[in-house]
């Protein structure tokens, strides 16, 4: 994604790699999820010539499905772009390509190259070539992480990341794992060793309504960040929608349909409670 500013300073593009340890209900990049190439449609798109019927092995080109062959077929068939595909295998020489087509904007605005996802860290080897090249090239680096990766990746790469965006979505143990599919003690514990050893580390807290935005969370929150006086700053990301079409497209179902972003009033009010606990609050990314 080019010219993002809301994924750390400046103007930046951001590289997603997929594959993620989490199945957060609220993800808004579910494409991202999984380590292989996925069928993405596109109904709108849709002409009806039924030319991915003709090349479907199985003579059903709807989406979904324990039996697609995901042979993508029906992508190359299709001349409307109504089917295409989520991922691709590239090297560390054509990302960098892409990343460099940007660079003067990087230098104008103090931006650089983030790495997202998924969760970059599930590919570490890829993903620390990446950071090398780019501490080689002088390129500013950020990572967001869920922060669900052994400790001592996390670790293995810090040296070369100018900056973690680090994703902290609930302090409960039972609602993390009933919310995300994962436990949050190495979560909290791979936070705790970062504000102890890196310098830049951005802790980064989604807001969603009726999940975490209570009171006892929030102080949740903060409570824990004040146990960690190497970290200053924390982001506030109100929930949004924008993600909710992409399970439609992928055959997948929403777990939160009917939820609607949090009120302007609330995430002011929990800015001020986490601001209390001595921590630099924003709102947004």
């Amino acid at each position: 994604m080019k010219y993002a500013v809301h994924d750390g300073p400046g103007i930046r593009t951001v590289v997603f790699l997929k594959g993620c340890p989490l199945r957060c209900w609220w993800c808004h990049n579910p494409e991202g999820q999984g380590t292989g190439r996925e069928l993405i449609v596109w109904p709108g798109r849709c002409i009806g010539c039924g030319d991915c019927a003709e090349v479907c092995p199985r003579g059903d080109p709807s989406l979904g499905g324990d039996d697609c062959a995901l042979c993508f077929k029906c992508v190359d068939a299709c001349q409307a772009g109504a089917r295409t595909i989520a991922g691709r295998e590239v090297t560390v020489g054509e990302v960098m390509a892409e990343i460099m087509k940007d660079a003067p904007f990087y230098e104008e605005s103090g931006g650089g190259v983030t790495f997202s996802g998924g969760e970059p860290l599930m590919q570490l080897e890829f993903l620390e070539a990446l950071l090398k090249e780019c501490r080689r090239m002088e390129i500013h680096t950020a990572v967001e992480t869920t922060g669900f990766a052994k400790t001592g990746d996390v670790l293995r790469i810090a040296g070369v990341v100018d900056m973690f965006l680090y994703d902290l979505k609930l302090i409960d143990p039972s609602e993390h794992e009933k919310h995300t599919g994962v436990p949050n003690g190495l979560i909290m514990e791979n936070l705790a060793i970062l504000s102890r050893t890196h310098r830049n580390v951005v802790v980064r807290i989604p807001i969603i309504p009726g999940v975490n935005d209570g009171e006892s969370s929030v102080r949740g929150f903060g409570e824990f960040l004040a146990t960690l006086p190497g970290i200053d700053r924390v982001h506030l990301l109100p929930y949004h929608r924008t993600g909710i079409d992409k399970y439609e497209r992928l055959g997948r179902r929403y777990s939160m349909p009917d939820l609607e972003p949090p009120e302007r009033a609330k995430m002011e009010w929990i800015a001020s409670v986490i601001s209390s606990y001595g921590k630099d609050v924003k709102i947004g990314g």
